[in-house]
């Protein structure tokens, strides 16, 4: 099994830090869709009891991440295009809205570190590391809604994209879309430091169906992974 194992964090309950682990290693795609899990299999890994990777388990069954086939065992979910798509119109939806407040709200520093965040990705794009990419691009867009106060907004949509982003994974690792990525940040960025919201949203709206149009380059790719 090719599991990333952080060190559990000692400030969160032991059932959260599985969670926590296990979702990152699937959306990250180090557990790969079609793949079997055991509670044994994690308990032993993280040295943890058999509860907390129940309760895991548990938690991303209900978030779709994994499914139970009766006396065969636990699997990886294959990602969901209809999911991907629902969940692409819903951040669409609220970021358009985000961004329509971001011109008003975000201060010069907010500006300056939304920069620093673009330049951090072109750095990654030279170390070709997609991982780190990813993480970054979700960052990007999620200092957006915290600096314009909508926070809960951004965990919503955290909590019903992850077939979107396994799929916003594979974009990266194929090198599909990572310059036209981060320029489209740039462009966002730039509207934003011109207070131009709907330069910004038009921008967004391309950005994020990037995605659409690289559906059948990746589901080609990685026809194993779909359902």
């Amino acid at each position: 099994m090719n599991l990333v194992l952080p060190k559990l964090n000692g400030y969160e309950a032991i059932g959260n830090s599985v969670y926590n682990i296990l979702k990152s290693n699937i959306t990250g795609l180090h557990l790969k869709p079609g793949d079997r899990i055991s509670e044994k299999e994690i308990s032993e890994l993280l040295d943890v009891s058999r509860t907390p990777v129940r309760e895991a388990f548990i938690n991303l069954s209900r978030e779709g991440l994994v499914y139970v086939l009766p006396q065969r065992g636990t699997y990886i979910s294959r990602i969901n295009l209809e999911h991907v798509e629902e969940s692409r119109f819903v951040r669409e939806s609220l970021e358009l809205a985000v961004l329509e407040l971001a011109v008003e709200v975000l201060t010069e520093e907010d500006l300056d570190e939304l920069e620093m965040c673009v330049n951090e990705q072109e750095l990654s794009l030279q170390k070709g590391s997609y991982e780190e990419m990813m993480c970054l691009d979700q960052r990007f867009h999620q200092m957006i809604f915290e600096k314009s106060n909508k926070s809960m907004s951004w965990k919503l949509i955290e909590e019903i994209s992850t077939h979107y982003r396994m799929t916003r994974f594979l974009s990266l690792m194929g090198n599909i879309s990572w310059s036209k990525a981060i320029e489209q940040h740039m462009e966002i960025l730039q509207a934003l430091k011109l207070r131009n919201s709907d330069l910004a949203k038009l921008t967004f709206k391309q950005h994020v169906r990037n995605l659409v149009i690289d559906q059948n380059e990746i589901r080609a790719k990685y026809p194993d992974y779909f359902m």
